[in-house]
């Protein structure tokens, strides 16, 4: 059985040094400058989507306030326990959608 190990390491070992050999040979004569302009397209459009994406969070993050803020009164008026914590939490999740849509897009270099 440890013969058999070795004789497949072994095959192994030669495949990748022999597919290793012409991979390195064909590395220095690709012309990679005609992707240059596909790249910046590509980047435009992500960028255009970040900014779609970005509304459309905006939108269902507002809708969600809306509903917690009517819960969290529906709450208060029945007197129920967990009231402030209820308050607290969608404070939290508004300051931090608002932090994350400055902060992430900043710390990749965009500005929305």
């Amino acid at each position: 059985m440890n013969r058999q190990k070795t004789i497949i390491n072994l095959l192994v070992l030669v495949c990748c040094v022999l597919q290793s050999l012409p991979v390195s040979a064909r590395s220095g004569s690709v012309d990679y400058s005609w992707g240059a302009g596909s790249l910046a397209t590509m980047h435009d459009y992500v960028v255009t989507m970040m900014l779609y994406v970005l509304y459309i969070v905006y939108a269902i993050a507002s809708i969600i306030a809306i509903i917690a803020s009517v819960q969290i009164y529906i709450k208060m008026t029945n007197g129920e326990e967990g009231v402030v914590k209820s308050i607290q939490l969608v404070v939290g999740a508004c300051l931090f959608l608002i932090g994350a849509s400055i902060v992430f897009p900043a710390f990749f270099g965009y500005r929305i």
